[in-house]
């Protein structure tokens, strides 16, 4: 099962200096039930695309919370055995937790997939979307737009080998 795992540059490093994602409990997002219901496609590409997204919201949430951090978005996507990630099932009640996961434990590094980041032309809206997050969530269209702004930014692939540049 692929999930994705949320982080930061910083948080980037710390997983390639440890060798894994972790430690446990980790919060991911995947092509869940509930997210299959909300997305209603059965097109695994878009589904994982949208988990993906999810994924990246969820580092924009980390980047707002740490106003040292590069402003950058992170997802790790990461291959687990089935089962290893579960889902509330709940959540098809919540379209805040959509395709949201659990894994118990640490991951190690060698089972990503790639390593999805923003662009450097994204930095300034999501600085923008993150100063702005706080805002959105209390229902601020104007805020919500500028939100929305730094998902117009596609995160970039790299493979895992590509990681010390991305962090050094």
């Amino acid at each position: 099962m692929r999930v994705y795992v949320p982080l930061t540059l910083s948080g980037l490093a710390a997983v390639h200096r440890a060798g894994e994602v972790g430690p446990g409990p980790l919060t991911a997002y995947a092509v869940t039930p509930g997210l299959r219901e909300w997305y209603v496609s059965d097109d695994i590409e878009e589904l994982e695309y949208a988990a993906l997204n999810r994924a990246a919201s969820a580092s924009l949430r980390l980047i707002a919370g740490r106003p040292d951090e590069i402003r950058r978005r992170v997802v790790v996507a990461l291959d687990v055995p089935d089962g290893a990630a579960v889902a509330d099932p709940g959540q098809i009640l919540d379209a805040s937790s959509l395709g949201e996961v659990r894994i118990a434990g640490p991951v190690a590094l060698a089972k990503a997939a790639a390593v999805h980041v923003d662009a450097d032309d994204a930095e300034k809206d999501v600085a923008e979307a993150a100063a702005a997050l706080g805002a959105a969530d209390q229902g601020d269209d104007d805020a919500r737009f500028t939100v929305d702004g730094a998902e117009d930014h596609e995160l970039l692939w790299f493979g895992i080998q590509e990681i010390p540049g991305l962090i050094g």
